[in-house]
């Protein structure tokens, strides 16, 4: 990965550049490098799982930036191996900068869903601010050293669950919230992101199981 200095001081950015991440559309041709950096990186950490490397890959980002992974993988199909990895690190960026928000939205989801998503993410209920930080180091966590397949499964349960609630939460804004009138929108916004990305997940999931995630 890049060791430029520029990258190491972590890129902070607002929700909607989280939404202008996942918006676009995903270029028709894919940089080769992206697919060969991402599967000699995890062919080469799960076959030699070191407990250090994995822990220093997993807070990478917390030291060199999001940036520092989206120059690698950002641009890469969703439904791909670069893809992937790239949407777990975003994932986990978000969580670890609004830990607070994405914990209410999934402690509403977990309220109103009526699917077993909340046993597939793992995470206890109620999760507060520190459990959602701890389950989205395990899923990546997992990605290296586990079955890949299932952590991408409980990436997809623990969006699912998230923009179930922000849904939920969006409908409450709408009704009483009379100070912030976007505030519905941007839950909105959000909810339909994170399910995009729920689905995402799903699908490489299924790609990994079937040995067909390039």
């Amino acid at each position: 990965m890049a060791s430029d200095d520029s990258f190491h001081r972590p890129t902070k950015f607002p929700p909607h550049v989280f939404d202008s991440y996942l918006g676009g559309e995903d270029p028709a041709r894919l940089s080769r490098m992206a697919h060969d950096t991402a599967a000699a990186l995890l062919a080469r950490v799960r076959e030699d799982p070191d407990p250090q490397v994995v822990a220093r890959l997993i807070s990478y980002t917390d030291e060199h930036g999001i940036d520092a992974i989206a120059e690698l993988w950002a641009q890469a199909s969703a439904k791909s191996l670069p893809g992937a990895l790239w949407r777990v690190y975003l994932l986990r960026t978000l969580i670890r900068q609004d830990p607070q928000g994405v914990s209410l939205g999934y402690q509403r989801g977990a309220e109103v869903s009526h699917t077993i998503d909340q046993v597939v993410a793992g995470a206890p209920v109620p999760a507060g601010p520190d459990e959602v930080r701890e389950l989205a180091d395990r899923i990546l966590h997992g990605l290296f050293v586990g079955d890949f397949a299932v952590a991408l499964d409980r990436a997809a349960a623990f969006c699912r669950l998230v923009g179930v609630g922000y849904t939920s939460l969006a409908d409450d804004a709408d009704a009483a919230d009379h100070v912030h009138p976007d505030r519905p929108r941007e839950l909105t916004q959000r909810a339909l992101r994170l399910t995009q990305l729920a689905d995402e997940f799903a699908a490489c999931a299924r790609l990994w199981r079937r040995d067909a995630l390039d």
